[in-house]
């Protein structure tokens, strides 16, 4: 049976939907996987947290720069993945709740790099100039009649009704099942002022010729009432 490690960088900013997290992680309804929660957080509280849970957790060094932060994390999960008898990584961040059925779905499909949906709220002015807040799916596509060196963002509605399987340009890493013959070749990074690691990672899958898919059916919770990036260091 393929073996599967799920698992995620994170810190106490992420505090909020730890339980939740756990518990989602905990009743995944697949026989052979492990799960592995990397933390950078300044102190080893949060470590210890999870830890008591059940939950196995390596704490790592504390750097200033979150993209560092987040990076040294996700490529130590890289090494710890690589090191062991598995199959298959299933990227699943801290904020992110999928359906318990999560691992045989994306399996299904025997695709290298195959992710779930999730939307975040961005605000939208309306032609009144009233600001509303709407959802947005978090995954990029290019357009036909666009230029194909151009992403934009998958259309909410089609996201929201759909239960298509499409290829995509990019998604983030909330949600990705991830092959090992993937992750043998490709390793996490980020470069430049802006910009994470989850797009760097789509962009280097495409430099593979490693297609992308999602299943928009795989509509999954996203908790992210109480984050904010504001005054944290990038």
């Amino acid at each position: 049976m393929v073996k599967v490690l799920v698992g995620c960088p994170t810190s106490d900013y992420k505090a909020y939907c730890l339980k939740e997290y756990l518990n989602s992680v905990k009743s995944l309804n697949y026989d052979n996987y492990d799960v592995l929660i990397v933390d950078n957080s300044k102190t080893d509280d949060y470590a210890g947290k999870i830890k008591e849970s059940g939950i196995k957790v390596i704490k790592m060094p504390y750097h200033e720069s979150a993209r560092q932060r987040i990076i040294d994390s996700r490529n130590k999960i890289r090494e710890e993945f690589l090191a062991g008898n598995y199959d298959y990584f299933l990227s699943l961040e801290q904020d992110i709740i999928p359906p318990r059925d999560i691992i045989q779905r994306l399996l299904a499909y025997n695709r290298d790099v195959v992710a779930g949906l999730y939307f975040t709220v961005q605000n939208k002015t309306l032609s009144n100039g009233q600001i509303i807040e709407t959802l947005r799916p978090l995954v990029w596509v290019t357009l036909p009649d666009q230029d194909p060196n151009k992403m934009f963002y998958l259309d909410e509605k089609f996201a929201e009704k759909s239960n298509d399987f499409i290829q995509a340009y990019a998604t983030g890493l909330g949600c990705m099942l991830i092959s090992r013959k993937v992750l043998e070749k490709i390793k996490f990074r980020f470069e430049g002022p802006s910009g994470f690691d989850d797009v760097h990672f789509c962009s280097d899958l495409e430099k593979n010729h490693i297609p992308l898919f999602v299943d928009l059916s795989v509509k999954c919770k996203h908790n992210i009432t109480n984050w904010c990036w504001k005054g944290i260091k990038l």
